[in-house]
């Protein structure tokens, strides 16, 4: 700047010495004015010349100042960009000492911007990652001497290294000062002259420590998410699955590379559900749904879920995703759906024992009756012999089910006693034998030496029964239906095979059908309560649930085979006794009554028809009261003759136990038999004393009546009444 000022200074006394020669050039001779006047010219002209490059001069000169002060500012602004830049900046030589550090690399080595200046950059890398380091360098080094060793291509390869960066986001371990490693992400570019030597290398290094612990705190969440038994998945709004945990994995069996991307709603729901759009939408307006879901496994379960939904916004807080989270009830459910049924069960037990008085009434004249029919006609033919033996056999077994289904509304254990296999097979098989269809034959392979078992008549007998309907269902088109019995020893090395046996004796029933058979997948489930294949009406699922307990509680256990298309096998294991029950031919004959007079006291006519009938074939006199104040009256008038009272406790105007405190006044050695089926013998004898010598519970046998008759009277001392309940 200075020259070009001296050189105005200049250009101003060259045109200060042109004006004088001008103004002193009329002073020469005339010799010389010509000259003069031609030296003035040209060195007119040199100065005007000199004046037009003098301006360009300074012209050049303005705009070479403005590109400084642009060049200046354009420094200062990088030079504040490198200081305040988020990311820590180093600047080294090709031997990587530090030739510049800026504000955040200072902070992140914990050290003065001053202090790190002169420095290798290696000591401030972690010990362990130096050597990596140190290879990682030399290896850029030498790549770029390599590139750029020819002077040819050494501005080109200058150019395109400069630009490009040579090491990018390699994780690395920092060691600052005093300090514990710091995890950052580096990435280095070079600077080289024309000639392709390294100027410099720019080092840049982005701490990554809030990242690792997002990410440390996201697969916390993420292995929470994993440890949970729920099911929980994202699905975005084209109800694609993005995130499926392990408990999904659990729940439905699909792994999560097996769904993501899938539709969800193809895959969890076995038909479309309407419901599902209008959940979508509840959750797209208010955020949150929480309800009950049907949906299905991999395997074809069907599952129900308690699901919650909750939307997922993005930055801009716009509807991104849904997140579920499902947990299974179906166990749940199911407990509800066995409660209510057990709920019903209870009212139906409460039901039972307000009817059960109907309803041993109703039984009692048929089984007598029944009893009665083959005295009353020695002369039918073996056909009505059958359907009257068949009569009598259902009769008892109806009279044993209610027994059971009142014991079971009162929670008592049903009796053990020591059973004949033989004789339960052919009870069943009279009864299947005229009630199941002609369709369907029925075979038996019964030895007469099988082994007995203690157990409850009641219960096998149901056992049995359900095992022969299931096969009767099994052949709509008929088949055959057979039941085969064995004695078997059951070793150590069968039982090691079979969890459930034990060594020992058992008694082996077979029932097989050549019926539609069950596919194995049902094979798996026909023992879980509630199952079923059968139409809503036709079952309930608990048929073989009942029989799986019934066998347990007797210690037994019940195996299975079947083949879809040709039939099915159940095989029931009892455990066997080693005595016997000795089954008589003949029946035992029945004690006569020898003309002793009996009054019956009884509200129902037939009862009262049908009891003054049998006791009238067996010797005995018989007088009937239909109420309580008809007995009293009858009983002070007859009381000489009359032997024993056959009492009813449940009857109108007068009830039995009334009517027995009024028959002990009259007569304290009475002798009466209680017959009810709402109270026990042991609720009779409490309340009414030693009057009561027997009790017996409706419908009572023919053999059980004329029994307790002939020992009752020929009590002479005041006994506990014969329990003979049948229904308590």
């Amino acid at each position: 700047m200075r020259n070009f000022n001296r050189l105005e200074q200049e250009l101003q006394k060259a045109q200060q010495r042109l004006q004088t020669m001008q103004h002193h050039a009329n002073d020469l001779p005339n010799s010389l004015k010509g000259w003069q006047t031609e030296a003035i010219a040209e060195f007119s002209c040199a100065v005007e010349k000199l004046d037009v490059a003098l301006e360009e001069l300074r012209s050049h000169n303005e705009e070479l100042s403005a590109a400084r002060q642009a060049v200046e500012l354009e420094r200062q602004h990088y030079q504040k960009l490198f200081e305040f830049a988020p990311d820590g900046y180093l600047v080294t030589d090709e031997r990587a000492n530090i030739q510049k550090a800026n504000c955040v690399a200072a902070n992140l080595l914990n050290i003065p911007k001053q202090d790190l200046v002169g420095k290798p950059l290696d000591i401030f890398i972690a010990p362990a990652d130096r050597g990596a380091f140190s290879s990682q360098w030399m290896r850029v080094v030498k790549l770029l001497a390599r590139s750029c060793s020819s002077q040819e291509c050494a501005s080109q390869q200058c150019d395109r290294y400069a630009s490009k960066l040579l090491v990018k986001d390699w994780e690395i371990l920092l060691q600052p000062r005093e300090r514990e490693p710091l995890p950052v992400a580096l990435s280095l570019s070079a600077t080289c002259n024309r000639q392709g030597k390294i100027i410099s290398l720019c080092w840049l290094l982005r701490d990554l420590s809030d990242r690792q612990r997002a990410e440390q705190k996201i697969r916390e969440q993420a292995a929470l998410l994993d440890i949970t038994t729920d099911a929980i998945f994202v699905r975005d709004l084209s109800d694609r699955i993005r995130f499926w945990n392990k408990g999904a994995e659990h729940l439905y069996g699909w792994s999560a590379q097996e769904v993501l991307g899938r539709n969800v709603c193809e895959l969890l729901n076995r038909k479309p559900l309407p419901k599902l759009a209008q959940i979508q939408q509840e959750v797209l307006e208010k955020g949150r749904w929480q309800g009950e879901l049907p949906q299905v496994t991999k395997n074809g379960e069907e599952i129900v879920v308690e699901s919650r939904w909750n939307l997922v916004r993005d930055e801009q807080q716009n509807p991104k995703s849904i997140l579920v989270v499902n947990t299974d009830i179906t166990s749940t459910k199911q407990l509800q759906e066995q409660l209510l049924r057990t709920q019903r069960l209870e009212s139906l037990g409460t039901l039972a024992s307000g009817i059960s008085h109907d309803l041993n009434n109703i039984l009692t004249p048929i089984l007598g009756i029944a009893q009665l029919l083959p005295l009353k006609f020695p002369e039918a033919d073996s056909n009505a012999q059958q359907m009257f033996k068949v009569l009598e056999i259902n009769a008892k077994r109806g009279a044993a089910l209610l027994k059971q289904i009142l014991a079971f509304s009162r929670g008592i254990e049903g009796e053990r006693a020591l059973l004949s296999v033989h004789s339960l097979i052919c009870d069943i098989e009279q009864i299947i034998g005229e009630t199941f269809p002609k369709s369907i034959a029925i075979h038996l392979n019964i030895p007469r030496d099988l082994w007995s078992i203690r157990g409850d008549l009641t219960q096998l007998e149901q056992v049995l029964m359900n095992l022969c309907l299931n096969a009767r269902d099994a052949m709509p088109n008929g088949g055959t239906l057979a039941i085969t019995a064995e004695n078997l020893e059951i070793d150590e090395n069968y039982a090691s095979r079979e969890p459930e046996a034990k060594v020992g004796s058992y008694v082996a029933i077979a029932v097989s059908d050549t019926g539609i058979g069950m596919s194995a997948e049902t094979l798996e489930r026909i023992f879980e309560p509630f199952f079923t294949t059968k139409a809503a009406d036709k079952g309930t699922g608990l048929g073989l649930a009942t029989t799986m307990g019934i066998i347990k509680s007797h210690g037994g256990f019940i195996k299975v085979s079947s083949e879809v298309g040709k039939g099915t096998q159940f095989v029931v294991f009892l455990p066997a006794e080693e005595t016997r029950v000795v089954i008589s031919e003949d029946k035992p004959e029945l004690p006569k009554g020898d003309e002793t007079t009996i009054l019956i006291v009884d509200d129902e006519p037939v009862i009262c028809h049908m009891i003054e009938a049998l006791l009238r074939t067996y010797g005995y006199r018989v007088l009937t009261a239909t109420d309580g104040v008809e007995a009293i009256a009858m009983y002070a008038q007859y009381q000489h003759e009359i032997g024993a009272v056959l009492m009813d406790m449940v009857m109108p105007s007068m009830d039995g136990p009334t009517t027995i405190l009024a028959l002990q006044k009259m007569n304290p050695q009475v002798k009466i038999i209680v017959t009810s089926g709402l109270v026990s013998s042991d609720r009779a004898t409490e309340a009414l004393g030693t009057s009561v010598k027997a009790y017996l519970g409706k419908p009572y046998t023919s053999e059980e009546l004329l029994t307790t008759l002939n020992e009752v009277l020929d009590s002479n001392s005041d006994t506990k009444p014969r329990n003979q309940l049948l229904c308590s």
